[in-house]
């Protein structure tokens, strides 16, 4: 399997705290750490992790926390493909509090890569898949000579303006930054994903199938919810590139955001393929 992510990368500065502070409030942060984040890092160490091995296109700052996110991807088997840009690194304050969920503020510009960037662009071509979370036009239109090619819903207005044709759209019932609503894509999508938590979540395709799947069980205790979506659309993009059933691609997606949820950080519990 050939796979990849074209998408943005995140300094994430992680605090475990009891609960989120409410205003004026000080609350004790039990542990911290830091590692690059962000839905494309996460998704590109995910199918990694399945593939052995993904590469990444992204923009970076070109400072030491963007150096930095470069050396810990690649540690994860991540090619990272990157144009370094006289910005700061975007960064992220997340609070993890005793029931696992996280807390995000963000912090700077969310940095896309452009095909316009000397970037390897033609590895892209016959794929097996690819999953794209921020960029340009220019940028899906290089993810669309992969075989499979999947975008997260957080970045609808840019999918909508490049009227590019996706084997997927992946998001979240309840956010709403992330729902999709019928008509919004032109040409739309061939497969529609909502995620509910423990739920599990529903999907509809471009020939007017429409469903439901289970979520899996963590395989262990509830540690950090951080990275569980972003594994879940890894693991889906995965499954389609490979040729799996919608069965098939949905519970190796589910297991993907379960073992995410077992993990500190977003890195930790993420499914690996043996």
């Amino acid at each position: 399997m050939r796979v990849a992510v074209i998408g943005h990368v995140e300094w994430v500065e992680f605090a475990l705290v009891e609960r989120v502070p409410a205003a004026g409030e000080i609350v004790h942060a039990a542990e911290t750490w830091e590692e690059p984040g962000g839905a494309g890092a996460v998704a590109a160490v995910q199918l990694a992790k399945l593939a052995g091995g993904s590469a990444m296109f992204t923009a970076l700052g070109d400072d030491d926390l963007g150096r930095r996110a470069q050396r810990e991807l690649e540690a994860h088997r991540v090619r990272v493909h990157a144009a370094f840009r006289p910005t700061p690194q975007r960064r992220v304050f997340a609070f993890i509090d005793s029931a696992g969920e996280r807390t995000l503020t963000t912090i700077g510009e969310r940095l896309g890569p452009s095909r316009a960037e000397p970037l390897p662009w033609d590895e892209l071509a016959g794929m097996d898949a690819v999953y794209f979370t921020a960029g340009d036009r220019s940028a899906l239109e290089a993810g669309r000579t992969a075989r499979v090619l999947t975008a997260t819903t957080r970045v609808m207005a840019a999918l909508a303006e490049a009227h590019v044709a996706l084997d997927a759209v992946i998001g979240s019932a309840g956010d709403e930054g992330e729902r999709y609503e019928p008509g919004l894509l032109d040409p739309p999508p061939q497969l529609v994903v909502l995620t509910d938590g423990a739920n599990g979540g529903t999907y509809q395709t471009a020939d007017s199938r429409s469903g439901s799947f289970p979520a899996t069980p963590p395989p262990g205790p509830r540690v950090d919810s951080y990275g569980c979506g972003d594994s879940f659309a890894a693991g889906l993009t995965y499954g389609l590139g490979a040729g799996l059933s919608l069965e098939e691609t949905f519970d190796l997606a589910a297991r993907c955001g379960a073992a995410c949820m077992t993990g500190r950080g977003p890195y930790q519990g993420q499914l690996v393929l043996r």
